[in-house]
């Protein structure tokens, strides 16, 4: 017999709180293995967001290397990543606040080594030390001539604190990924032109490195080798004996090629992804154990997978390990990864190659969650329009203290990932465990247009954003209501940034849901257009069209234009200090509804920029929209939270 408390679903009382969520959890960023010691960042809510490098070696353990007020996090693309680079035991990084690099020995604190030109002026990332010239070959995102567009070259730096870099590569909107060879004397490195993203087509360069008189950084012999318009080449990497391997997704999947000095050749061709979209740099899905052993990562109908290739017999041996992720590295005999599990949250983790045994190096969060409070993610292929399919993870409400009275149906939260060219995992979230915990369940929608199924499911967006993304996410829910696993009357959807944009259209332009949630989403597109920062400026010339010629096809797909059609309640959450998606985006959605007498809400954020990274925001964030959906929903909440002005309800 059951000893279960009978609760209307959402009103379940959960450990899962957001004072849990935002204490006990950071985010875990990109890896570096440098010798004996593995790098990685910590973004940390509970300091306001910043971003730490920390040190870990089998001797000492982890240390914090990154003293306060620095941030090592680099806004080259707004997105980062690619924030710093080790070498010999000293850290070069780029601190938030000025854009400028920072050297750091070993044992000494930071020093700036670029200029100061103000702050944001020269921005860097993706860097990699020539050690046998003393140089820093990085990207360089130019704004001195703002408000004109960046410039974005590759150069090279002295890191003597008076140079602002030397153009190696240049006149092409944007680079990335610079590589040197084993012997220091070719580098490689990927480009590309608007209005294409590095997902469209990308241009992968191999040229000769040497040094003038002076001792600056030359290339000559510069040539591309793969590539173009219509071709993604991701992560170019050089194995041990000076190969120069890449992914490309020339065959609809993004499948792993060598070169061989004069052509290219496949390496183990499957119907897999072995490559990610590059929205942020220093991505790893790939290293070289040896010269013929390659570790991997890759992903096959939404499942992902680490696993040895022998390059000379040609057999791909997946791994037996509970955490599965990418950004792979590789260390004297181990694999260095970041990875998750459905019950295990992130986590940097060191596997021994010979023995198999696996140290976990730090995790996203070290609280304790009992397993019966944990919603396993279920794998959903659903159909959709015109005779497709789409896919998704569905969580069930999941409380092991709870259930709901038998004639009742679970309210289905909708979540819409940002990109919208990205994808959702089936990793263990405890954002997404705060809602199943307390009876509402989630399907996380990868619509088409995500990325993990091949460059045609990818390409479904191209010229359909705003259709085709709300048609899946519709027909997600539509599908689990078949199912009896939603009440029908009861569904809402939420999404941050390109997934709020989904979900302000799902709510304008579709009747079935009842509420929803736009976090940073877009409101606008022809705003959007007009003022977002470069990296995205032409992103909506393939998802929508060519803008001003397809100038009444965003004005189609702008929900701030249809208000009339929208009549369910709506929070909006937004930071003010956005550079991707303005302000203006959410206040002119707010001052719109609250004019037509809709339930309303907006919450403004201070000091936050593209998704929120202070401990304080995400609580308040958190309970504002379980406060929300309570009140919209009609359940009572098992614990009080601060409540929300909720205009017109």
């Amino acid at each position: 017999m059951s000893n279960k408390i009978i609760a209307p679903y959402g009103s379940w009382d959960s450990p899962i709180t957001a004072d849990l969520l935002v204490g006990g959890t950071i985010s875990l960023g990109q890896l570096v293995v440098d010798g004996d010691a593995v790098y990685w960042t910590e973004g940390r809510p509970t300091e306001g967001g910043r971003y730490v490098i920390v040190k870990w070696t089998e001797a000492d353990g982890r240390v914090d290397l990154t003293p306060a007020p620095l941030n090592a996090r680099t806004r080259v693309h707004e997105y980062g990543g690619g924030s710093y680079t080790v070498h010999d035991g000293t850290v070069i990084f780029a601190n938030f606040a000025d854009q400028r690099l920072y050297r750091q020995e070993p044992g000494g604190t930071p020093k700036p080594v670029t200029p100061d030109l103000g702050a944001g002026a020269l921005r860097f990332a993706d860097g990699v030390v020539d050690g046998r010239n003393g140089r820093l070959l990085c990207i360089r995102e130019d704004h001195r001539q703002a408000p004109a567009e960046a410039q974005n070259s590759l150069v090279s730096l002295r890191l003597d604190g008076r140079d602002d870099g030397t153009i190696l590569a240049g006149g092409n909107d944007f680079y990335s990924s610079p590589v040197l060879s084993p012997n220091g004397q070719q580098l490689a490195w990927l480009t590309w032109n608007h209005p294409n993203m590095p997902w469209d087509g990308t241009e992968l360069w191999l040229a000769d490195l040497g040094i003038d008189v002076e001792g600056n950084h030359t290339l000559s012999n510069a040539r591309q080798i793969a590539g173009g318009k219509e071709e993604s080449i991701f992560q170019p990497r050089w194995s041990p004996d000076g190969t120069l391997y890449y992914i490309s997704d020339r065959s609809n999947w993004w499948n792993l090629y060598r070169w061989d000095g004069d052509k290219e050749k496949p390496v183990y061709p499957m119907v897999v992804e072995f490559g990610q979209p590059q929205w942020v740099f220093g991505q790893s899905t790939y290293d070289f154990a040896d010269a013929n052993t390659l570790i991997c990562w890759y992903t096959q109908n939404g499942s992902s997978t680490i696993a040895r290739l022998d390059l000379t017999s040609h057999q791909l041996t997946p791994f037996d390990i509970p955490y599965v992720g990418s950004n792979i590295h590789i260390a004297n005999g181990k694999l260095i990864y970041l990875g998750s599990s459905a019950t295990a949250v992130a986590a940097i983790v060191c596997h021994d190659l010979a023995t198999g045994d696996q140290t976990l190096l730090a995790q996203a969060s070290k609280l304790t969650i009992d397993p019966g409070y944990i919603a396993i993610a279920q794998p959903v292929e659903f159909p959709t329009a015109d005779g497709l399919t789409a896919h998704a993870y569905f969580y069930p409400p999941t409380n092991k203290d709870y259930a709901a009275p038998d004639d009742e149906k679970p309210p289905l939260l909708v979540l819409s990932h940002g990109g919208p060219t990205s994808a959702t995992n089936a990793g263990l979230s405890l954002s997404i465990q705060y809602w199943t915990s307390r009876g509402i369940g989630v399907v996380d929608v990868n619509y088409g247009g995500s990325t993990g199924y091949g460059r045609d499911y990818r390409q479904r967006l191209n010229g359909t954003w705003g259709v085709v993304d709300v048609v899946d996410c519709a027909n997600a829910a539509r599908y689990l209501v078949s199912q009896g696993l939603a009440d029908g009357n009861r569904l809402a959807i939420r999404g941050g940034s390109a997934g709020g944009y989904t979900t302000l259209c799902a709510l304008t332009f579709h009747d079935l849901f009842s509420a929803g949630a736009s976090h940073f989403g877009i409101s606008d597109m022809e705003a959007m257009a007009l003022e977002t920062h470069k990296f995205e400026s032409r992103y909506l010339d393939s998802l929508i069209g060519a803008y001003p010629a397809e100038k009444e096809k965003y004005r189609q797909r702008s929900p701030i234009h249809y208000i009339d059609q929208l009549s369910c309640p709506l929070i909006l959450f937004q930071g003010l200090e956005d550079k991707v998606v303005p302000p203006n985006q959410a206040e002119m959605m707010f001052a719109a509804l609250q004019a037509k007498g809709i339930p309303v809400a907006y919450l403004p954020f201070e000091g936050e920029q593209h998704g929120f990274r202070r401990a304080e925001n995400i609580k308040r964030s958190l309970e504002a929209e379980l406060y929300f959906y309570g009140k919209v929903f009609g359940f009572e909440l098992a614990a009080p939270v601060e409540p929300v002005e909720i205009v017109n309800l």
